[in-house]
């Protein structure tokens, strides 16, 4: 039996599977953005971007 769930990653939007990435709290993150976030410098003009979605899975439980 292959159970695998598809999530939407809450940066880029694409569908993965569950075990391409992390759930943080409601969110997920694919493997591929994680790394992203990772190297990318508090300089770089998508740290805000990034910044801004990330806050998007407290304001969802917050609601």
């Amino acid at each position: 039996m292959n159970d695998i769930r598809e999530q939407h990653c809450m940066i880029c939007g694409e569908q993965k599977a569950e075990g391409e990435g992390i759930r943080i709290v409601s969110g997920f993150l694919c493997q591929s953005c994680e790394i992203e976030m990772v190297h990318t410098d508090v300089k770089d003009a998508k740290y805000p971007f990034f910044i801004h979605q990330m806050k998007q899975i407290f304001i969802e439980n917050n609601a």
